[in-house]
C-alpha cells in the first residue's frame, strides 16, 4: 500500500501485549504499514506480569505444541535482533514423590516419544550431578531442553523498540473505544485500517462487549513473587515441580496424573483450593521469579492472601533447598475459561479479535499472530483452539 496518511494503515493492532506485538511483526515483516494502539504509556498487562516461560514441554500434542514450537524459533530470532535475554537452558521438572515420578515415567515411554518432546529423565548420577546435588533430595527430574526463559519486563519494552525501528507506528496512551468496518474510534482521534486486529487481553467490555459476553469469559488473578536466595544459587534452568503435571497438558490427561491430583488432595488440600503448583524462572540479575496460585472470576480484585505467597514460599525453599528473601510482590491477571486455549474471531470483514485464554502467551503468541495473519492474508480459515485436539491447561503467565 503506497498510502502515506497518517490516519490509514494496512494493519491496525490494538493492544501491545505479546498478542499485539505478534500480529504487528507478522505483518511489518510482510511490508505492510502497521499501527499499535494502547491505552498505556507502555505494556502493563500479562505479558510482563509473567514469569518469561517459553515453554514447549508443557503443551499438550496437537496446535497448542505446534504453536509453542513455532513461537520458540521466533522468540530467539527477535531476541538476536532486539538485543534481550532469551536463554535456552531448559526447564527442570522434579518429581518429590512416587507419584510424581511415574507420570515422568510415563511420559517419556508414551508422550515424549509419539510426538518427539526433546526432554530427557535424570536419576541417581545424573540428578546428584545437577548443582552439586543440591537436587538429591527430590526422586527425578525431566529436563526440558526446548523451552526459554525471556525476562518479560524488559524483552516486551525491547521487543516494542525493534518494531517501532522496523516501521510500526505506536499511539501509546491511546484508548480504543470503537471498532468495526475498518474504522477505529480512539481518544486521540479517527482511524482506518485496511484490517483491525484487537488484542485486548481480559478486557472484554471496551470492544465487542456483547460478542464476548456470549462467551462466558473470566479472567485469572495470580500471586507472583521476586525472590533472592540466602546462598548462592547460580540457577540457569527454570524449575517446576510434579504439582504442574496436574495443570499442563502435556501431563494431565495421563493416566499416571491423576494420582498425583489425589496425593495433592490429600496431603496439600491448600494447593488445590489456590491453584497453586511452583514456577521458578531465573532473571539474569540472579534473582528469582516465583508462583503461582490461580483465582478465576469475572473481575481480580486487589487483595493478595498472605497464606499462598506462604504456600509458595514453602515450596520454593524445599524445591531448591535454600533460604529466600522477598524482593517485590505483584499481581499477575490474564484472561481464562474460554472455548479452548485461545480464540480467533471473525467480527466482520475487516476486523478480528485474537484472545489467549490460558496464562501461556509468551509461549504460543508469536506463533499464534503469525498464523492469524497468513491466514487473514491469503483468504484461509483463522486457526482454531479445538478444545478436543488441545486440552485447556490451567497455567500460569508462561
Amino acid at each position: 500500500m503506497s498510502n502515506t496518511d497518517p490516519n490509514h494503515f494496512d494493519v491496525a493492532v490494538v493492544g501491545s501485549g505479546i498478542l499485539g506485538l505478534a500480529h504487528a511483526y507478522a505483518a511489518v515483516k510482510r511490508g505492510l504499514r502497521v499501527a499499535v494502539f494502547e491505552r498505556t504509556n507502555t505494556p502493563l498487562g500479562a505479558s510482563i506480569r509473567n514469569f518469561g516461560m517459553g515453554l514447549v514441554t508443557g503443551q499438550p500434542p496437537g496446535i497448542m505444541l505446534d504453536l509453542a514450537r513455532e513461537s520458540r524459533e521466533l522468540w530467539l530470532y527477535l531476541a538476536a535482533r532486539a538485543n534481550f535475554s532469551a536463554r535456552e537452558a531448559g526447564t527442570l521438572l522434579f518429581a518429590r514423590t512416587a507419584a510424581e515420578h511415574d507420570v515422568l515415567q510415563e511420559f517419556m515411554i508414551v508422550r515424549a516419544r509419539q510426538h518427539e518432546y526433546r526432554v530427557s529423565l535424570l536419576q541417581g548420577e545424573k540428578l546428584e550431578a545437577l548443582y552439586n546435588g543440591r537436587f538429591r533430595h527430590h526422586r527425578s527430574a525431566l529436563h526440558g531442553t526446548e523451552d526459554l526463559q525471556l525476562y518479560s519486563r524488559e524483552a516486551m519494552p525491547a521487543l516494542v523498540a525493534y518494531l517501532h525501528s522496523q516501521g510500526v507506528h505506536f499511539r501509546f496512551n491511546t484508548l480504543v473505544h470503537g471498532a468495526a468496518d475498518g474504522r477505529l474510534s480512539t481518544t486521540a482521534g479517527e482511524f482506518r485500517a485496511e484490517r483491525v486486529i484487537v488484542c485486548s487481553g481480559h478486557d472484554y467490555l471496551t470492544l465487542f462487549a456483547e460478542r464476548l459476553q456470549a462467551m462466558n469469559l473470566k479472567q485469572c488473578r495470580l500471586q507472583m513473587l521476586r525472590l533472592k536466595t540466602e546462598d548462592a544459587l547460580p540457577l540457569t534452568h527454570a524449575v517446576l515441580t510434579g504439582l504442574s503435571c496436574t495443570h499442563y497438558g502435556a501431563f494431565s490427561d495421563l493416566p499416571t496424573a491423576r494420582a498425583v491430583h489425589a496425593e495433592i488432595e490429600e496431603t496439600a488440600p491448600l494447593l488445590n483450593k489456590h491453584g497453586i503448583h511452583l514456577l521458578v524462572s531465573p532473571t539474569p540479575y540472579q534473582e528469582l521469579i516465583v508462583g503461582d496460585s490461580h483465582h478465576y472470576g469475572t473481575d481480580s480484585p486487589p487483595f493478595n492472601s498472605e497464606e499462598v505467597d506462604n504456600l509458595m514460599l514453602g515450596l520454593v525453599e524445599h524445591t531448591l533447598a535454600t533460604r529466600v528473601k522477598v524482593v517485590e510482590r505483584w499481581q499477575g491477571v490474564y484472561g481464562s475459561k474460554g472455548p479452548g486455549p485461545f480464540s480467533a474471531l471473525a467480527i466482520d470483514d475487516k476486523t478480528t479479535a485474537v484472545l489467549m485464554h490460558t496464562g501461556i502467551g509468551m509461549s504460543v503468541g508469536l506463533g499464534l499472530g503469525e498464523r492469524v495473519m497468513k491466514a487473514l492474508l491469503e483468504g484461509d480459515a483463522l486457526p482454531s483452539g479445538n478444545p478436543a485436539a488441545a486440552p485447556l491447561p490451567t497455567t500460569a503467565l508462561a
